[in-house]
């Protein structure tokens, strides 16, 4: 929307039109005027025109949220959605650069003028052609406008309810955005390591620091009380290893201070998973949950095998590829028995909540249902994984049946209480290092200084060496079922 002047010399203030976030609006900071503001949309542009980018800064104190992800996948497509715009005046007295050139986007109706875009040091908006003038007043008219803005808020908030615009569930909140991974060493090498941060910047483990159920209090309530649920849903958090279709064999390595991301090993050089026709790499995120310990003192009365001294392993059968070392919060579907060499080996099958099909599958049978010969290829691909390296096949309890998803909670539930035995020294964990910074009580919690020294001592980052050619080989061998 262009500058109108009057023949008094007086100007109107161009509109810079911001996308509406109803999610966030209410946190945006007011720190100094604005001028006049509207809720509502350019009567003379098209619907579904955007003008700059509702993301970008306005100014050093004040700035809009993340727009929601419709809106950042396709501005213009929400914009024509919604029909609801925000407009900020570009000529409001003291107000800062708001948006820069080079994110604005086309405006079909005419010129935009971005607020503070073609000023002066000041930032007020004006038009290129005409030189900067200070309007008497300006900042007081700008609170002025400021508070009629907040006495429409509640206005404004039960308009987008009426619309069903409501607080996104909290369950759709990324969980990686709490935590963060540094990267130390080589990729491709057996010095690799990926080290884990909460949101306050402590380096954690992601073995026992991270809980396991998602809905409790990361930093302060740890073993988590209480879980979250979705309906009858527990969601628990999943600690992502090997994305889909990557053949590099990473895990947590339980070994080790502070339980890194490492790549496994054999006869020193790092490990990958064969492609055994037709599955290349793992066919699902590959991970584990924190805070289940697999007790390999434990003899298991169903399986009548011990545990493997590993968390809980987790398939997610989701449409998205995870990147390792991402925190995704899963519901639990089901679980299999593996019984690799003589060891009890749960493989949870279980979905992120933030995925595109997880609101059909809930159970086991949804799965059979919706991803037609998953499961069986997951059977396939457990039995025979191992054959390329001159193994046996393996076997699973149960005939290989799937159990469903309360007997996989079951599972969950009792190897939580064998981690919190070990954490708290009433088990012998043997080589398991129990070293955690959170974990109320244990007395294998340190310090955060010592936890940065951990970290500190591995291995600079690095670029890393590139993968040998083999990795990407196919083998083929007849299966006798």
């Amino acid at each position: 929307m262009s500058s109108h002047r009057t023949s008094a010399g007086a100007d109107k203030p161009a509109m810079a039109p911001l996308l509406l976030c109803p999610y966030f609006l209410p946190s945006v900071p007011f720190s100094r005027g604005w001028g006049a503001i509207s809720h509502l949309t350019d009567p003379t542009a098209k619907r579904g025109t955007l003008c700059p980018s509702g993301r970008q800064r306005l100014g050093a104190n004040r700035h809009l949220g993340p727009l929601e992800a419709e809106s950042r996948a396709s501005p213009q497509a929400a914009a024509g959605r919604y029909g609801l715009l925000l407009f900020v005046p570009a000529g409001a007295a003291g107000g800062e650069r708001a948006l820069s050139q080079q994110h604005r986007l086309p405006c079909r109706a005419g010129p935009c003028l971005a607020a503070g875009t073609g000023g002066d040091s000041q930032g007020r908006g004006q038009d290129a052609r005409r030189p900067a003038r200070r309007r008497p007043g300006g900042r007081r008219k700008g609170r002025e406008a400021v508070a009629a803005i907040m006495r429409a808020l509640p206005g404004l908030g039960r308009l987008l309810a009426a619309r069903g615009w409501g607080w996104p569930p909290r369950r759709c909140l990324s969980a990686m955005a709490r935590y963060g991974t540094e990267q130390r060493g080589r990729p491709n090498t057996p010095d690799y390591r990926l080290y884990f941060k909460n949101a306050d910047g402590k380096y954690i483990s992601p073995f026992h620091d991270i809980p396991l159920f998602a809905g409790s209090k990361e930093d302060k309530e740890i073993p988590a009380k209480r879980s979250k649920t979705t309906g009858n849903e527990v969601l628990f958090n999943m600690v992502v290893e090997v994305p889909r279709w990557t053949n590099a064999k990473m895990e947590i390595a339980t070994e080790e201070p502070l339980n890194p991301i490492k790549q496994d090993t054999k006869k020193g050089k790092p490990r990958y998973v064969a492609n055994i026709f037709p599955h290349k790499g793992y066919i699902w995120n590959y991970g584990a949950l924190p805070q289940t310990w697999e007790d390999p003192n434990h003899t298991d009365n169903i399986t009548g095998c011990c545990g493997d001294n590993d968390p809980v392993d987790v398939c997610e059968i989701g449409s998205k590829v995870r990147s390792s070392g991402e925190i995704v919060q899963v519901k639990v579907l089901g679980v299999l028995a593996l019984l690799d060499e003589g060891e009890t080996d749960w493989k949870i099958i279980a979905i992120g909540v933030d995925d595109p099909e997880a609101q059909k599958i809930h159970d086991i049978d949804d799965v059979r249902k919706h991803k037609p010969g998953y499961l069986e290829a997951t059977i396939d691909w457990f039995r025979c994984y191992k054959v390329p390296d001159g193994k046996p096949e393996n076997q699973f309890a149960f005939n290989g049946e799937f159990k469903d998803k309360d007997f996989a909670v079951e599972i969950i539930k009792s190897t939580h209480e064998y981690w919190k035995a070990l954490l708290h020294k009433k088990t012998d964990g043997g080589t398991v290092k129990c070293t955690n910074v959170l974990v109320s009580g244990s007395p294998f919690c340190c310090s955060e200084e010592e936890a940065r020294s951990i970290v500190q001592s591995a291995p600079v980052p690095a670029n890393g060496d590139s993968v040998c050619p083999e990795v990407d080989s196919w083998y083929f061998f007849p299966r006798d079922h």
